[in-house]
């Protein structure tokens, strides 16, 4: 099988072919059939995830077909359509686990990271940790949801009473998060680069009630902020526009360190809080909601073998929405 791998750091992925892995207890063998390309690839691809073990396949937002099982797997999983998201696999006996915060569990494996993902034509997965595909979500659809979306759902559940929510970085975990806040009556303020007209543009067209540069306020003081852009610096920003008793909300696995601030914009009991990782009842919920408040995702397509280049193409960030590669 065809598969683009990353064996150093801050070099390009490798074009390999490798046999096809043989399904473990509780694994699925899954025939890829689109796999998203998320900023996590890009921060893994830079070195910013030590914890990352090398060699590795990169991709966590996996769309496949189940084409064989390893033991312990029951036969009607065979045919069905999965997606694998960045939760790959927990040791469940942890406090962590048990109390139901599996996404903060010290021993889980990450899909893409320390499990081979989905840059390639097969991969395994935890039957355990795969959801079920909707009928009504085609292939490179629902990609994007294994973790821009689930990602943004959980940074939505931590926000769910604001009324007034700001969204800094208009990518695509926040082209996904807008329509769930719209349809849940969420009034959005989008922020972009200073630069990024189309970007503004693109957030109005998808409901959002004001949108404009990150250095700027908008017309209203905000109740949540979620901030996508790995950029420290947004959080004395957002914090700057918050009003008393709001949330800031860091929804990136990697941000470059947070300034100094003054300890005023923190004050009136503002708070921070990051968002880390995902659990499986996350993704529950989040193909639950998507029943009543269907979303759509915006898709710019790569094909497997042109991995770099469309990871390079995340990178400068000319493109509205998701990006997402086909075997």
């Amino acid at each position: 099988m065809r598969a683009m791998v990353l064996h150093t750091p801050g070099q390009p992925l490798q074009r390999e072919e490798r046999p096809i892995p043989t399904p473990a207890a509780f694994q699925l063998l899954i025939k890829v059939l689109a796999c998203g390309v998320c900023r996590t690839d890009l921060h893994l691809v830079d070195g910013e995830l030590p914890q990352a073990v090398l060699p590795r396949v990169p991709g966590h937002e996996i769309v496949g077909e189940v084409v064989a099982l390893g033991p312990d797997v029951a036969p009607e999983w065979i045919g069905q359509r999965v997606g694998v998201p960045w939760l790959g696999w927990t040791c469940g006996e942890c406090d962590f686990c048990r109390a139901g915060q599996e996404n903060l569990c010290d021993q889980a494996r990450f899909t893409g990271c320390h499990l081979d993902g989905g840059y390639a034509e097969y991969t395994v997965a935890d039957q355990r940790f795969c959801f079920p595909i909707p009928k009504a979500l085609s292939d490179t659809q629902a990609a994007p949801l294994l973790c821009a979306g689930l990602i943004g759902f959980r940074a939505l559940q931590m926000a769910r009473g604001a009324r007034h929510l700001g969204l800094y970085g208009f990518g695509a975990a926040a082209h996904l998060a807008i329509q769930v806040a719209r349809g849940r009556g969420q009034q959005v303020y989008a922020f972009t680069r200073p630069d990024d007209s189309s970007g503004q543009a693109y957030a109005r067209s998808l409901g959002a009630e004001w949108a404009g540069p990150s250095d700027q306020p908008p017309p209203h003081l905000l109740d949540a902020s979620l901030i996508f852009a790995p950029v420290g610096a947004l959080v004395p920003m957002a914090l700057s526009v918050t009003t008393k008793g709001g949330c800031v909300i860091c929804a990136g696995i990697h941000m470059s360190d947070i300034p100094t601030f003054p300890y005023r914009l923190l004050w009136g009991e503002r708070s921070i809080r990051s968002v880390a990782n995902l659990t499986r009842e996350d993704g529950l919920a989040f193909f639950k909601e998507l029943q009543h408040t269907p979303v759509h995702s915006d898709v710019t397509y790569f094909a497997l073998d042109d991995a770099n280049q469309a990871l390079a193409f995340l990178r400068a960030g000319q493109f509205n929405g998701a990006i997402v590669l086909t075997p």
